[in-house]
């Protein structure tokens, strides 16, 4: 792995855990003023974080992230607010930044909790002590984001331009689910050595995530936290990448590619989650009515639960693509599941369930491929199973 050059990283434990052998501080460092952009929860119940970064978005300057799991930082007022404006400002003067210099803050963990300042402080001493290049170094970073999570979660690209010259993108995230009744976050930082403006890092960002991010599902339970961010300090080239050139499209393209892995990434390792569901949906007369019925289906408890008994149950789908509330002829819903065609031209097709029900219960990707008519809007979307042990972890943890 080859990590973008001019940024360190750390993960640390600070003793907002239980488990002291979990990390729970995370610093990543730019050693040049990036570029920073931001795209956040839509709830309007949202934490301190998300009110602190959004303000100062897209925006330059920025030489830092901080990031702590255990506690969210969210629903606490303006302490809150002091608390998350208190980190940051603790993260500059810990690696010695300017006064000018700015940097971002993000919390994943209970909610309605404040922050416990003093192990927090001491966290980020240790952590800028702790700044590192290596590959270990990025990948301690990522576990530090880490709540109900069983993997951490990363992804890089490299970007040939038109130079000649190399440009390097990388990401990491946390997430797994909604942690009721304390919600859990996700969390995502993307960082490139690549050159590009404020308004063009917005752009690109906000595109990228409108069919990575914003096409999961575990649950359907907004955070209050959600959020994305994405650094870009200009280390390789500092030529910025510009709208409408060829190195614009690969640096999109490269983006796209790395916010792709580290959803999917998401309810792959959804809490007692099985399967990773993929479903496509396709023939809707926009992309916006092809989310709308693929949401549905992925939020549905009857689908769900069908894919994680492998059960082939046809009808749970068909019908959630009905209730979506999008206008569409039911004689032209067609289905298949892993390949075989259980359903078209609103009639079951003769199928093999126990064939169906074995390419369902034998591997942990479960394909559904959904057509609703002869338009051009179409969509993937992704979500889990749902199993008795994603009840059990939801009614007795605690984050």
């Amino acid at each position: 792995m080859k990590l973008p050059y001019g940024y360190r990283f750390s993960g640390v434990f600070s003793g907002m855990k239980r488990d002291k052998t979990r990390r729970d501080l995370s610093l990543i460092v730019s050693d040049f003023p990036a570029v920073a952009a931001g795209v956040y929860t839509t709830n309007l119940v949202y934490g301190a974080p998300v009110h602190v970064n959004r303000a100062q978005t897209p925006g330059t300057g920025f030489r830092l992230v901080v990031v702590n799991s255990g506690v969210a930082n969210a629903c606490t007022g303006d302490q809150g607010i002091r608390d998350a404006e208190k980190m940051i400002r603790l993260a500059l003067r810990a690696v010695g930044a300017s006064e000018e210099e700015k940097g971002l803050v993000m919390s994943t963990g209970v909610i309605g909790e404040f922050l416990p300042m003093e192990k927090i402080a001491a966290g980020i001493t240790d952590a800028a002590k702790s700044l590192r290049t290596e590959e270990s170094a990025f990948l301690d970073a990522a576990k530090g984001m880490m709540t109900t999570d069983t993997v951490h979660k990363v992804s890089y690209r490299e970007i040939r331009l038109d130079s000649g010259q190399t440009v390097r993108l990388a990401g990491m995230c946390k997430g797994a689910a909604m942690i009721g009744p304390n919600m859990a976050t996700m969390l995502a930082v993307l960082f490139t050595d690549a050159a590009v403006l404020p308004e063009t890092a917005k752009t690109l960002l906000r595109d990228s995530v409108e069919d990575t991010f914003n096409c999961i599902s575990v649950e359907g339970h907004m955070s209050t936290s959600d959020t994305v961010l994405l650094l870009a300090n200009g280390a390789a080239v500092a030529e910025p990448v510009m709208p409408g050139s060829k190195d614009f499209e690969r640096f999109s393209e490269a983006l796209h590619e790395v916010c792709l892995e580290l959803a999917r990434a998401i309810p792959a390792d959804g809490e007692g989650a099985t399967h990773l569901i993929t479903i496509h949906v396709k023939g809707c007369d926009s992309r916006d009515s092809a989310k709308t019925i693929a949401k549905t289906i992925a939020e549905s408890a009857l689908v769900k639960t069908a894919v994680a008994g492998a059960d082939p149950n046809w009808g749970r789908i068909v019908s959630a693509a009905g209730y979506a509330g999008v206008a569409l002829d039911a004689d032209q819903i067609g289905l298949s599941v892993n390949g075989y065609e259980l359903y078209r031209d609103g009639m079951p097709r003769k199928f093999d369930a126990a064939t169906v029900s074995a390419s369902i219960r034998d591997n942990h990707d479960t394909d559904i491929e959904l057509t609703v008519g002869e338009g051009d809007g179409a969509i993937r979307f992704w979500t889990t199973d749902l199993t008795a042990e994603y009840v059990r972890l939801n009614a007795d943890y605690h984050t």
